[in-house]
């Protein structure tokens, strides 16, 4: 009886995990959008 509550313990606790390590994130990322390009491109000088 007890080696079967350890086994049943033991699987609860590893499928849980499981599903946390693959289940959506809980909280969703905020919804920004596009954001703009604000500054120069970048070029270098020719060497003289």
């Amino acid at each position: 009886m007890n080696i079967m509550k350890m086994l049943e313990n033991m699987t609860k606790y590893l499928t849980e995990g499981f599903a946390r390590i693959f289940s959506p994130p809980e909280e969703s990322p905020p919804e920004i959008g596009v954001q703009p390009f604000e500054c120069a491109p970048y070029r270098e000088k020719p060497s003289a």
